[in-house]
């Protein structure tokens, strides 16, 4: 935001600006971890390509959390007197910003079959016709394929059923990887559940939303 005054204004104004934002985060090399386990391996390839990052603050269901598509601009290793080797890694966004949201998993959580996730009260009615974000992280998986969606609730299913959210699907996984999806400008009701069906024996994963509280431009 910024604040700006027009001639015939009494008081500031506010103009939202681009959104953008960026993360900071230290890695521990671990000579005992076998790909794809360890930070180094994930990190050393300095790849060119867009990275999903995601910081959940605790793991609580419903939690605070952040997310962006990213570059990942350094890994830079410091080796200490006692030897621990560390590495500063810093990720910027790109195309969307840095978009603050809600865990609708308790961290990672793990699915061994379909299942209905337990809901997440986003505390207040649809803000209006706004739409939602959200990222999805597969961190290990085992069977043929597994599709995550976000489905909605105006009372926790008391009177109104569970229903798929248009647009809030993310598409079919098959091994480890991560996705952002969009949905249109809609109503997003107060509570949102995140559900799996497929055919597999084990899904760990994790989903962030984002709500938006007024119309976004991407």
């Amino acid at each position: 935001m910024q604040d700006v005054t027009g001639i015939d204004k009494l008081a500031h104004e506010r103009l939202g600006l681009q959104r953008d934002g960026g993360m900071s985060y230290n890695g521990f090399f671990n000579d005992a971890a076998t790909p794809p386990v360890g930070a180094h391996f994930v990190f050393s390839p300095l790849t060119l390509n867009d990275r999903v990052v995601t910081y959940c603050r605790g793991t609580a269901l419903g939690g605070s959390s952040a997310a962006m598509i990213a570059k990942q601009i350094d890994y830079n290793p410091t080796r200490a007197a006692d030897g621990m080797l560390t590495f500063t890694v810093q990720a910027l966004p790109n195309g969307f910003g840095l978009e603050w949201g809600r865990q609708l998993t308790a961290g990672r959580r793990t699915d061994g079959s379909a299942t209905n996730g337990a809901s997440v009260d986003l505390g207040s009615a649809t803000p209006g016709p706004f739409g939602l974000q959200a990222y999805l992280h597969v961190f290990a998986f085992t069977g043929t394929s597994v599709t995550v969606k976000i489905q909605s609730s105006s009372d926790d299913a008391v009177g109104d059923p569970y229903s798929d959210i248009a647009g809030a699907t993310f598409s079919t996984a098959t091994g480890i990887t991560s996705q952002r999806i969009a949905t249109a400008a809609i109503d997003i009701e107060r509570y949102l559940r995140v559900v799996t069906v497929g055919t597999f024996s084990n899904a760990v994963i994790a989903v962030t939303a984002i709500r938006n509280d007024t119309a976004v431009v991407f």
